[in-house]
């Protein structure tokens, strides 16, 4: 569809999927899901001053369609972040030192999906001089879709790891899926600018010569720019977060950020949403990083947590069940299970069904509220407690018990 009478000289605009956040001139979406219909309410929408309507089965795909017209229109830079892990903090240290030098517009929190990316989109303007829109994906050719939507000048894949595996498959497919960005931009050499790329990680180089090099394309290692040290003197807690600092030290310094303006900003930064933050109660010491959780990610985790060297306090390991991992649930389960073993750790929590069918001598609450049960009764106290588990199983609501 030709939007061009609706973007044309059009410094901002306002789209919304709810009626409720309507406005005088808006473009309200009318999608349909699982339990709503945006549909019914495309009338009070109208009367809410709403300037056009999103309608019908093929709503969400006019949408999508009008976020590339409306990226096309504005024409400004787009990196784009995917990721098994640490794309969200990755894409908000980004968001963090760019945001010392330019204008800058980021995806907020993890909204990443085939909505998500396009919301983002329509919520540059003019007045924005670069964009960070992170990519999520769960099955083969949701990053393909997504790229083609923000056709980005940038790209950064953090890494590749075991999730999503009832989706992609397996580990190779989680691999194939996730060069989806490497094929976009390296199919699209007239806009590329750089692809980002962590050299010392074999299997995103195996990806980057896979998808082919025969375009001049400019290619930036993101390794060598920070060290465990700096880390130390960050708000983040896990060694694994050094990978992300450098990839945000990395982009900050292709786009002319001064190293010490970027790591001033770094140190300053706060994590949020459960993620790699760290806090001090009255009863103990504790990491959360509950926001997700998969194979990768949660053996990360258990490492770094038990490998700090300054583990004063004896340890402590509230860990939920992982999601979406299909046929090799039981086996990625155990797999945690036995690291634990191995350290012989011995104050143990684990929460959600499948840890059931573990060897696990530890004990197994079927979902938080049996947990938030059992720690009100049998509190923990004098620990350094690390909490991590797929955002399912909501463990940040036993955060006051501990």
């Amino acid at each position: 569809m030709n939007w061009e009478f609706l973007i044309k000289d059009k410094h901002s605009l306002f789209v919304t999927t709810d009626s409720r956040q309507v406005t005088e001139g808006c473009v309200f979406v009318a999608l349909k899901g699982e339990h709503f219909d945006g549909n019914e309410f495309v009338e009070q929408a109208r009367e809410a001053g709403a300037s056009y309507v999103i309608q019908g089965e093929n709503a969400l795909a006019e949408l999508q369609d009008l976020a590339r017209a409306w990226r096309r229109e504005l024409g400004l830079p787009i990196i784009a972040i995917t990721g098994t892990n640490g794309k969200t903090t990755t894409k908000e240290l980004t968001a963090t030192v760019l945001s010392t030098m330019y204008n800058l517009h980021y995806t907020q929190g993890n909204y990443n999906n085939s909505l998500g990316v396009p919301l983002t989109l329509l919520q540059m303007t003019r007045a924005h001089e670069l964009a960070i829109v992170e990519i999520g994906a769960s099955h083969p050719g949701d990053i393909k879709e997504l790229v083609e939507i923000a056709e980005p000048n940038y790209g950064l894949i953090t890494n590749v790891g075991r999730a999503h595996l009832q989706g992609f498959g397996s580990f190779e497919g989680v691999q194939r899926t996730k060069a989806e960005l490497y094929d976009y931009l390296l199919m699209h050499p007239e806009t590329t600018k750089g692809i980002f790329i962590n050299e010392d990680n074999e299997y995103l180089q195996n990806m980057l010569l896979h998808s082919g090099l025969q375009h001049n394309i400019n290619i930036t290692s993101n390794i060598g720019y920070t060290t465990l040290p700096m880390l130390t003197k960050t708000h983040l807690v896990g060694d694994y977060n050094a990978e992300n600092i450098s990839a945000a030290l990395c982009i900050a310094e292709h786009f002319g950020v001064k190293r010490k303006v970027a790591i001033e900003a770094i140190r300053a930064y706060r994590p949020t949403n459960n993620r790699s933050q760290a806090m001090t109660t009255d009863k103990n010491e504790v990491v959360v990083d509950a926001y997700n959780a998969n194979p990768t990610s949660m053996a990360a985790s258990i490492e770094s947590f038990t490998q700090a060297t300054d583990n004063r306090l004896p340890l402590a390991f509230i860990l939920g069940e992982m999601r979406e991992l299909g046929e090799y649930s039981h086996t990625e389960h155990q797999n945690i299970v036995n690291m634990l073993l191995e350290r012989k750790e011995k104050k143990v929590l684990l929460v959600g069904q499948e840890y059931r069918s573990t060897t696990a001598p530890y004990t197994v609450f079927g979902d938080v509220k049996e947990l938030a049960e059992y720690l009100a009764q049998h509190p923990l106290e004098g620990y350094k407690v690390l909490v991590k588990g797929s955002r399912g199983n909501q463990l940040e609501k036993i955060l006051p018990l501990l």
